[in-house]
């Protein structure tokens, strides 16, 4: 059997269960199981299947013990803002509503009248987005708040997952620092903001910071998966994750973690909770060893991903994202350019078409081709990447000489050499599996297989092939 740490980094499309170790000074990596996430609509809203992504987190276990490793521990990761609510028996109240759901709708409007946003960040420091899980909370008030009256506990979705795996309910920093309920400054639940809002406080959990042990499985879960062991608390928020694996650490340097979203920042000890902060839109999200990672949200993959889906359902072959690159290359002198963090981009019943429309109301070329199209998603990307950087500059008084892109977009060389381009920054492509590296960092660190962050990172640096991209 091979001693292991477990990774269960969980997207907003898809999982995976990655195993880890370290053999020869290198860390080794390998996908033990992957399974697909899919929203549904239930109730007249969009939900994830969370029944379904909790069989698939325990069947995922036993296929690593099926597969001959020995976790030492295991840590759970997934995308932010999304909740769930439990009774006093521990039964979910309601649907796992998810952030692409237009429930929230009205709602920041509503709240703003209470508590201007302007106030709301200068206590929070998180970014205005319309589903923000404050503005979920409210959402659900509004239409089942005889759900908020029988809970007895508030889970973000990872906590969810830990507590049906330990039987332990817990919030995790990174990912309750999203919610916009935790106070910046103190890193705990913004309790009168809470009262002031009419949630009910005593559902709120104690906010558990990454790297601290939440407890054994449970003896069901284990008797299913075949051994025991703790489960520990990554950052559970999965950009949270991704910034630790980071394999160089320059001042001069930012961070693009890149799948589903784009997340394009820097980490800092101290939130920045300026006005300017906040007309800029960027957010201090709660970071490993208490730090913030200081970013800008960015529409990022998800709009390849979609149109990859919709060409799938209409011709019933998916294109490979190779595919669609080769597309893009060959409309490469296609100009047109749309806001890719418009709400518009966000759930729509046709990406195509909705991109195809907003190019069409702008008075630009309309895309006529699939490669076309993707042309113009990443001349978007490119040029909100820049926007971001320029923006960060300023915000931070710094002056940036490269970009560290992890995740699973830092594979796509054509958007990597195109945001180069626009940004005039060399581009520092890799490692591929940032989120689930910086899950399994937190799991070695406790167990002392590296001595702290800036090991791992070194030795993330020395295990895994980095692409340069200059401008």
């Amino acid at each position: 059997m091979q001693d292991c740490f477990v990774a269960i980094d969980i997207g907003a499309s898809s999982g995976r269960h990655m195993a880890g170790w370290v053999e020869n000074g290198k860390i080794r990596l390998e996908e033990v199981y992957r399974f697909e996430n899919i929203l549904i609509k239930q109730n007249g809203h969009l939900c994830w299947q969370l029944e379904t992504l909790t069989r698939h987190v325990i069947e995922g276990l036993a296929d690593c013990h099926r597969a001959g490793y020995r976790p030492q521990s295991i840590g759970i990761d997934t995308w932010a803002v999304d909740f769930v609510l439990l009774d006093q028996a521990g039964a979910l109240l309601g649907d796992p509503v998810a952030y692409r759901d237009d429930r929230t709708k009205g709602v920041p409007e509503q709240l703003e009248e209470k508590l201007p946003f302007a106030q709301l960040y200068g206590k929070t420091g998180i970014q205005f987005q319309p589903f923000n899980t404050i503005y979920q909370l409210l959402a659900l008030k509004n239409e089942h708040p005889e759900q908020l009256q029988k809970a007895a506990a508030f889970l973000m979705i990872p906590d969810y997952l830990n507590y049906r795996l330990t039987g332990i309910a817990a919030n995790e920093y990174t990912n309750a620092s999203t919610t916009a309920l935790v106070d910046a400054r103190t890193r705990q639940w913004d309790l009168e903001l809470i009262r002031k809002l009419g949630l009910p406080e005593g559902i709120f959990q104690p906010v558990q910071m990454p790297g601290q042990v939440l407890g054994p499985l449970r003896e069901e879960i284990s008797s299913q998966v075949g051994f025991s062991c703790p489960v520990v608390l990554p950052a559970t928020h999965d950009t949270g994750s991704a910034f630790l694996a980071v394999p160089a650490r320059d001042e001069n340097a930012v961070t693009l973690s890149s799948g589903t979203w784009s997340l394009l920042g820097v980490e800092n000890p101290e939130p920045v909770l300026t006005e300017a902060s906040r007309r800029a839109n960027f957010t201090n999200e709660g970071g490993y060893l208490g730090r913030f990672r200081y970013l800008k949200n960015i529409m990022g993959l998800w709009m390849i991903q979609s149109i990859r889906r919709e060409i799938g359902q209409a011709t019933g072959t998916r294109p490979s994202f190779p595919e669609l690159i080769q597309q893009a290359r060959g409309a490469a002198a296609f100009p047109s350019v749309v806001d890719v963090d418009d709400p518009r981009f966000l759930a729509p019943e046709s990406m195509i078409a909705e991109i195809k429309a907003a190019c069409a109301q702008s008075g630009q070329p309309v895309p006529g081709t699939t490669g076309e199209v993707m042309q113009c998603v990443y001349n978007s990307l490119a040029q909100d990447y820049r926007r971001a950087v320029q923006a960060l500059e300023t915000l931070t008084g710094r002056h940036f000489t490269s970009l560290n892109i992890v995740g699973g977009g830092s594979q796509d060389m054509y958007l990597n050499q195109m945001t180069a381009q626009a940004t005039g920054l060399t581009v520092l492509a890799g490692p591929t599996e940032g989120t689930a590296l910086g899950n399994l960092m937190v799991q070695m660190i406790r167990a002392g297989v590296f001595t702290d962050l800036k090991m791992a990172r070194a030795a993330i640096a020395n295990s895994f092939d980095i692409k340069e991209v200059t401008p």
